[in-house]
């Protein structure tokens, strides 16, 4: 995706802005929030439920900012037009984003899926609909 992004800058000499939202996830409890585990794996019910998880969510927010700061360095994005978010909803903090930022186009990457994955859905998906601009869907991990 960011080899996308960087030829359609370059082309149309476009300002980049990068939105990474960390998806996070309710416990059984549904008192605290957390991510998915290294992997993508859910927590199991009760697995992560103490105060202290809250530096999980935080490690990954972190890990995110500094992914997020190296990829716009490297397209040369100014901080002010970086964002790392946690949310519950993806698609919706990635559509409210591109409308705060007058956005013309979102790139998103999508893994191409089949079949029922296709049916329950997708973030790239989800973001299509009701997107305020153009959504372009670029696979993640071409052949």
């Amino acid at each position: 995706v960011t080899d996308q992004v960087e030829d359609l800058a370059q082309r149309f000499k476009a300002q980049v802005s990068l939105i990474h939202v960390v998806e996070v996830g309710a416990t059984s409890a549904g008192l605290e929030m957390v991510p998915p585990l290294p992997g993508g794996a859910v927590p199991a019910p009760g697995e992560l439920e103490t105060p202290t998880d809250m530096g999980v969510q935080q490690q990954f927010l972190d890990d995110a900012r500094a992914r997020l700061a190296e990829l716009g360095t490297r397209l040369g994005v100014p901080e002010g037009r970086r964002r790392v978010e946690a949310s519950s909803a993806v698609a919706s903090r990635i559509r409210h984003g591109a409308e705060e930022l007058q956005a013309d186009l979102i790139v998103v990457g999508t893994h191409g899926r089949h079949g029922l994955a296709l049916l329950l859905g997708s973030t790239s998906n989800a973001v299509l609909h009701g997107a305020p601009c153009d959504v372009l869907a670029v696979r993640v991990g071409k052949p």
